[in-house]
């Protein structure tokens, strides 16, 4: 009774007009306070990511520390993971690190990258995870962490985020277990709330997979790996739930030790990779219980990976394409050569690896000019190869094996691989596919462009390859690239070089040659890369034959462990295979080759060439004052431009054009060598059409890393209407057709000349798009921003600060050299002889004032595209121009 008269007496008061509205306020801010916690676990923040391997991904993404603040997008809202109809996800791998410098970190980023599988990094420890979906896109097909007491310690409100993002879109998770550090009698633990149990520090052998297992892709199942396991920290697992099945198991190691004691004890198996199939809780786990010290793991962990993705759209094909080249023939010292009965060894195994690799031979690249050479057995031997010659497939070296980037003068080049060609006429060696190898990779890249025309035109080449491309190491970075009509393909090693020739000499003898073979870094090779051009040469043929040793055993092992389908093609198939697979590296991207002493030693001029890169660069956008800060910058004494460009003028346009594919030689020659005698000298470039060209800030960093940047940023409606004029005076057709409204406003069914003309118009004026472009590759402190308008109205303070980005010396006052012109209406030169110059009759011409439709449109156009520059310049650190200041305000 009591209780009913207080629940009433409750309810009376609420209905009370104060407290009742006072009650409802209460419930609003706990919806809202609910809401509001929802947002925040779906859309955290503050994550590091790793950008390398995939700059071009488009949605919420985190940049490095240094520009992470201005790269948010603007108007993102983070996405709670929903499910949709079809439910995509980006090809990129999601790795939770516990920190970035840890070696299991970077060996699983190293997996990655070597497979070309595109990541992102994030810190599992630093509290956030980062944006999952965008657009009802999945942005990430697998998730791996490198530590299971990360993933099982997440809060929960992360926790259940990855948790109902990986049901919604497919997605499983890969995990590692690590042993617990500085632990003491600890040695098993439950894996969180899973029916799951782990015990470590263990050591194993005798491993064997599980044939019942569907994960398998590269790997073949049903051998058992005999001996010891590396390492003494082994983590297994134990489980009596039926969504667990094991993987990989193994013994464990002390069962050997029993046995030698003559005692008899069945051998327990322990799991060490163990697959959780989702009958638990909707989601897909893979628990890796050792790192990649074992081999096997490496495999297991690529097929994972695939298996796990959404889609299985993660990992490359399962073709294997070898060419084995067989560098030197007929070169080498008296001692090491082949003999009659290493030829004839040579096409035994040829007819062997065939049976394994379907279509196989080796690849003899010849010099002519050191035949019969050697003992007199040895000269045998090269009568006996050339008696064998159409059994081979045959490329060029140069007929003295010279360097021909040593070669200034283009018909003493053409005139030695004339030599060789005539060589192999002569002794009808079939010489027909198109390939061809330069001694030491000279001239292949860095490219020596008299290389490349001379090969086409005496021996027809469209393909070659090299080890040196972008560098020589890593390995897993090379690439291939196309130039000048020849296909360049990246060239592996195998650990066979001139020297290697017997296998007592071989350093770390047999076994370390065998761990490279069996699970090392030759096998390692062959699993990162469909397409492998093995470099070896001919004293590995003779002597003890380590190359034969070699790949008989690499051909065997890979037949034994993978379902690779291994195969060789002629190299112009095998150049067209290779591009097919990865069509993106077509294009090369020009690096420095300054910084590595192995490209200078194959570089032309190397010392002189390297001394004519510019320091400082200035990038556009055009029509907002590019010109006349190029000309400000001449009357330095110490800066230097590029000599003009027949086509372009002033500007080169190297990095935003065609230009770009002439090469390094094409774009150094318009730079003068610096003067000895001035250590302050420095030279610029100036190009407007950089600032918005896609490939430019891409192409800039990886030739000129440490450049400073220069973009000059004036009202963007104000530059759209002084293009559009600039074309009207270039006599442009759609300019004279349509008014600047038209063309502003024009839609998608307007002629393609009009579209063009508007995108030119209204594109490079979205500058925060395109300054967050460059910031992906270069630091902030490298940019500098200039106020259009002030440098057209004031320039000389302008030009103080321009002096001191650029460390510019002497310092020079410009009042001096700078005067206003009221028939001008801008500031030109002052000359010595007290008159001035001023820039030609197209710069600073009067227009008619824009009309008011199109102002108010661009205002509006613009609105949102102004917003976000100013954010991004106050997170840069640099004073928003006045012009932008004054439109914010006007808002």
């Amino acid at each position: 009774m009591i209780r009913r008269l207080r629940i009433g007496a409750v309810i009376r008061c609420i209905t009370q007009p104060t407290i009742k509205k006072t009650f409802i306020v209460l419930v609003l801010l706990c919806l809202f306070s609910i809401w509001m916690l929802a947002f925040q676990i779906a859309s955290p923040r503050n994550v590091k990511d790793d950008h390398r391997t995939n700059p071009e991904v488009k949605g919420p993404r985190h940049s490095p520390r240094k520009v992470a603040e201005f790269n948010q997008p603007s108007n993102v809202q983070q996405e709670t993971p929903q499910a949709t109809s079809k439910q995509q996800t980006s090809k990129i791998a999601l790795l939770f690190v516990e920190n970035s410098a840890s070696p299991l970190a970077s060996n699983i980023t190293s997996v990655l990258e070597a497979n070309r599988i595109k990541y992102r990094t994030a810190i599992s420890n630093l509290g956030d995870i980062p944006h999952l979906a965008y657009n009802k896109l999945g942005l990430y097909s697998v998730i791996v962490f490198e530590n299971v007491f990360s993933y099982i310690n997440l809060p929960p409100p992360h926790r259940d985020t990855i948790d109902q993002y990986c049901r919604l879109y497919n997605v499983g998770i890969i995990v590692f277990t690590p042993p617990k550090k500085d632990v003491v009698g600890d040695y098993s633990s439950q894996v969180g709330d899973f029916p799951l149990y782990i015990d470590q520090h263990l050591s194993l052998m005798e491993l064997t997979l599980n044939t019942a297992s569907n994960i398998y892709r590269i790997t073949k199942p049903g051998q058992t790996l005999k001996g010891p396991l590396p390492g003494d920290d082994w983590t297994v697992f134990r489980t009596n739930h039926s969504t667990y099945q094991p993987i990989a198991r193994a013994k464990t190691g002390s069962h050997r030790k029993i046995a030698q004691l003559g005692k008899t004890l069945e051998p327990i198996l322990h799991t060490t990779v163990l697959h959780d199939r989702g009958t638990l809780d909707g989601i897909q786990r893979i628990f890796f219980g050792g790192d990649f010290h074992l081999w096997l793991n490496y495999l297991l962990f690529l097929d994972s990976v695939h298996y796990l993705s959404s889609d299985k759209n993660l990992g490359q094909t399962l073709e294997r394409y070898f060419m084995i080249d067989v560098d030197d023939i007929f070169v080498g010292s008296p001692g090491i050569r082949l003999k009659p009965e290493d030829v004839e060894a040579m096409c035994v195994e040829q007819d062997n690896i065939a049976e394994l690799v379907s279509g196989f031979r080796f690849n003899l690249g010849f010099s002519g000019h050191f035949l019969g050479r050697g003992t007199e057995e040895e000269n045998r031997g090269d009568e006996a190869l050339i008696k064998v010659a159409h059994k081979f497939w045959w490329f060029p070296h140069m007929w003295d094996h010279s360097q021909p980037h040593l070669y200034q003068n283009e018909s003493k080049l053409q005139n030695i691989m004339m030599l060789n060609k005539q060589f192999a006429q002569e002794k009808d060696i079939p010489v027909d596919q198109g390939y061809a190898i330069a001694p030491h990779h000279s001239g292949v890249y860095p490219t020596h462009e008299a290389l490349y025309r001379i090969w086409k035109e005496i021996w027809n080449v469209s393909v070659t390859s090299t080890e040196e491309y972008p560098h020589l190491r890593p390995a897993r970075r090379r690439k291939g690239f196309t130039h000048a009509g020849i296909k360049v393909l990246p060239r592996q090693t195998c650990g066979l070089f001139t020297h290697t020739i017997y296998m007592a000499k071989f350093p770390g003898g047999r076994e370390r040659l065998d761990t490279s073979i069996m699970g090392g870094e030759l096998f390692q090779t062959v699993i990162n890369n469909p397409v492998n051009i093995f470099m070896t040469h001919l004293s590995n043929y003779g002597n003890d034959r380590l190359a034969l040793y070699t790949f008989d055993k690499l051909f065997n092992f890979l037949r034994i462990w993978t379902n690779f389908k291994l195969q060789t093609l002629p190299p112009r198939q095998l150049a067209d295979k290779y591009f097919e697979l990865y069509p993106e590296e077509q294009d090369p991207l020009w690096g420095t080759p300054c910084e590595d002493k192995r490209l200078t030693s194959i570089w032309d001029q190397a010392e002189k060439k390297c001394k004519k890169f510019p320091k400082f660069l200035v990038i556009g956008p055009q029509k907002t004052g590019t010109t006349a800060l190029y000309t400000f910058l001449g009357m330095h004494p110490h800066i230097v431009s590029n000599k003009p460009n027949p086509v372009s003028f002033e500007e080169l346009q190297f990095f935003s054009s065609k230009n770009y594919y002439k090469g390094l030689d094409w774009y150094l020659q318009y730079f003068p060598m610096p003067k000895a005698n001035v250590s302050s000298e420095m030279l610029f470039e100036k190009s407007a059409t950089y600032f918005d060209a896609a490939p430019a800030p891409a192409r800039i960093h990886a030739l000129l890393p440490k450049v400073k940047l220069i973009a000059i940023l004036l009202d963007p409606g104000l530059r759209a209407y002084s293009w559009y004029r600039h074309m009207q005076s270039h006599n442009d057709p759609a300019s004279l057709q349509y008014s600047f409204y038209e063309v502003i406003t024009s839609g998608a069914g307007a002629p393609q000349s009009v579209n063009l003309l508007k995108k030119r118009c209204l594109d490079p004026g979205r500058y925060a798009k395109h300054l967050e472009r460059w910031l992906k590759y270069f630091s902030p402190h490298q940019i500098l921003i200039v106020d259009g308008n002030l440098l057209r109205e004031d320039p000389i303070p302008v030009m103080s600060k321009v002096m001191r980005f650029v460390h510019a010396k002497p310092y020079i006052d410009y009042s001096e050299l700078l005067r206003f012109e009221e028939k001008k209406g801008f500031y030109c030169q002052v000359l010595s002889t007290g008159k001035s110059k001023c820039l030609g009759v197209s710069k600073g011409r009067p227009y008619e004032p824009m009309d008011l439709k199109s102002q108010e449109y661009l205002a509006e156009y613009y609105r949102q595209h102004n917003a976000d520059l100013e954010s991004l310049l106050t997170k840069l650190g640099q004073v928003p121009p006045k012009w932008l200041q004054d439109t914010i305000r006007e808002r």
